[in-house]
């Protein structure tokens, strides 16, 4: 297979400034700054983990996010400290339901859930980000897709949760927790991959695999091709590029 995960997509009333937020808070840069899309790395440009891309967003946002960040911890005193910094750059503590819970549930400036985790073993070396949380009706289902797609193996799998991570153990993990919510609308938050072969026998492979396709792309209709996962969660397929275009 030749496609990789490429990046996290945000719609965002105010791309350029929700982008500084997240640098700030996970200690990466901004690496492309667009009146279109503004995107977001880690500072170390052979490393592991996903980049942040930010949209103008093309409609409001309506109820909890079907994807969200899990943000990793090395102690309690480090997550308290993770939790103040977010506070202090315009982050709000917010309640989804969660209970008592270990982790912090908190939202960015623009509303966008994420979680502040207590320290875990299997967080210890993703760097900031510990994982991209998917929402699914079908956590193993949804995983297999998502490691056919991108490469990456399914490492654990059950009826509420499933994960999977690259192939050499570094960056974050992707996982999927089972919820009953049925998916609404537009998702503000996507997965993007990106292509590194022939498109088109890449989008026969990933149809196969149980996406459908919805359009191109409107920001490089020639590059890009819209799809939809097995849940209708929106993704693109980009050809080789720099960034990380979206749907």
């Amino acid at each position: 297979m030749s496609t990789r995960l490429a990046c996290v997509v945000f719609d965002a009333d105010r791309p350029r400034f929700i982008a500084d937020f997240w640098a700030e808070l996970l200690g990466w840069g901004v690496t492309i700054d667009r009146p279109e899309e503004v995107d977001v790395a880690a500072p170390d440009p052979d490393g592991a983990e996903v980049a942040l891309a930010f949209l103008p967003a093309v409609r409001a946002k309506h109820g909890k996010n079907r994807i969200h960040l899990d943000l990793a911890s090395r102690s309690i005193d480090h997550q308290r400290v993770q939790v103040d910094r977010a506070l202090s750059l315009g982050a709000r503590r917010v309640d989804i339901g969660q209970g008592a819970v270990p982790w912090v549930v908190l939202a960015d400036p623009e509303g966008n859930e994420f979680c502040v985790l207590e320290p875990r073993e299997e967080y210890v070396d993703t760097g900031a980000v510990a994982a991209i949380v998917m929402d699914t009706r079908d956590p193993l289902r949804l995983a297999e897709f998502w490691a056919a797609a991108s490469g990456w193996p399914v490492t654990h799998g059950g009826e509420q949760v499933a994960g999977l991570r690259s192939a050499t153990g570094l960056g974050s993990w992707l996982e999927f927790v089972r919820t009953p919510e049925v998916k609404s609308g537009r998702n503000l938050l996507r997965l993007n991959l990106a292509s590194f072969g022939e498109q088109s026998v890449e989008l026969d492979r990933l149809r196969a695999a149980g996406a459908t396709s919805i359009g191109r792309d409107g920001v490089h209709p020639a590059t890009s091709l819209a799809l939809a996962d097995p849940e209708t969660n929106e993704f693109c397929l980009l050809r080789p590029v720099r960034d990380c275009s979206t749907v």
